[in-house]
């Protein structure tokens, strides 16, 4: 991972902040759904780059100022997600579309003739790219539900390329060995998302505790809320992440493992990150309150978010499903229910003390110098 990687992430600290504010905002069905469809945007946006940089060398001159005009996209799109579906959403559409119908082109362009096999890969994935700029853009263009419909469209033909791989008319569909990656790279990328979002939930409980009265409630909240940002790391980082980059980095076929493992099944894990730093806003400010549905979706939705796709992560890189993980799941599950009977900090305290228990369990089981499956794990 190169300076100009990390420069550009920096862009999408902002917008995971503008998705988690957006989201607190407007937690309604039809917020959700909104707030939805744009971390979604802005996760495609991102890994799409990822894979970009990935095939190209991010030191040399040209990938470096193509870096920078995308940023410059993004942080145009970053700015227009809190009025994405009101009075911003053709200057959305454009950025968005900007950025992956640009990059792609330079990608293009960047490819020597000689490599033909390479040169139609990426003609695929621009055309499958292009498709979906057109609803983006005409979803911009439109209003209310038309606009919601749109970009539903444009989201599904764009999150369905990979699991297609591309087929187009002619050039007919790619092989995931086209898609070689270095899988080192791939993994680092993907696992400083990770952090950027956790990053989110630090800076969201920091501000959010300042601007309290420091009582021994508020204290025991902000700890709380904490802790379960800890227990988060720990169940992603300890030995998962390294797990998975040492797979990937010997995998035979690591365009197939980069799309499942990495391309698709960390989306869920960062939403989970995005709606519990939610639900640390909501602890923080009541500590003591009533729970109510959108307490429940946050506080218990999003670790039980982040748990389900890093156990399916987990399975991608290791073969087996962790018995820490499935526990962990399903006391979730059991606590909502009875989530009502709760305070906030209650509440909370439990979800962050059975993310624990799936750290440490997984620590213990597997051990920390061990990278082999355990199905104790």
């Amino acid at each position: 991972m190169t300076y100009v990687e990390l420069f550009f992430d920096l862009v999408f600290v902002f917008a995971i902040t503008q998705i988690s504010h957006s989201l607190l905002a407007h937690f309604t069905p039809l917020g959700v759904l909104q707030v939805t469809m744009l971390m979604l945007a802005v996760w495609w946006v991102w890994v799409f780059t990822s894979w970009i940089t990935n095939w190209l060398d991010p030191e040399q001159a040209p990938v470096r100022v193509m870096l920078f005009g995308l940023m410059i996209a993004g942080l145009l799109l970053s700015t227009s997600i809190p009025k994405a579906f009101e009075s911003r959403g053709l200057t959305f559409a454009a950025a968005y579309s900007v950025m992956q119908v640009g990059r792609t082109l330079f990608f293009l362009w960047s490819v020597p003739t000689s490599a033909v096999g390479q040169r139609n890969n990426v003609i695929r994935i621009l055309f499958w790219l292009g498709t979906g700029a057109v609803f983006w853009i005409g979803g911009g263009l439109a209003e209310g539900n038309i606009r919601i419909g749109l970009w539903l469209v444009a989201l599904a033909i764009e999150y369905a390329g990979p699991a297609m791989r591309f087929r187009t008319p002619r050039l007919g569909a790619s092989t995931t060995r086209d898609w070689d990656v270095e899988g080192g790279h791939m993994a680092e990328r993907c696992a400083l998302f990770i952090i950027i979002a956790l990053g989110e939930s630090i800076v969201v409980t920091g501000a959010t505790f300042a601007e309290t009265a420091w009582t021994a409630t508020t204290v025991c909240a902000f700890l709380v809320a904490l802790l379960g940002s800890i227990a988060m790391w720990w169940v992603y980082f300890h030995i998962g992440a390294e797990a998975g980059s040492e797979h990937i980095s010997q995998s035979a076929d690591t365009g197939r493992l980069a799309r499942l493992a990495y391309t698709y099944l960390h989306l869920p894990v960062v939403a989970g990150i995005i709606v519990s730093a939610v639900g640390d806003e909501l602890l923080l400010a009541h500590p003591g309150g009533h729970v109510g549905g959108r307490e429940i979706l946050s506080i218990v939705g999003g670790p039980l978010l982040y748990l389900i796709g890093t156990i399916l992560f987990k399975h991608a890189i290791r073969g087996i499903f962790q018995l820490s993980h499935l526990v962990g799941i399903g006391l979730l599950i059991a606590l909502i229910p009875l989530a009502s009977g709760l305070t906030l900090l209650s509440l909370a305290a439990v979800v962050a003390a059975i993310l624990m228990m799936v750290a440490a369990w997984e620590a213990i089981s597997l051990g920390s110098g061990s990278r082999q499956p355990q199905n104790d794990g």
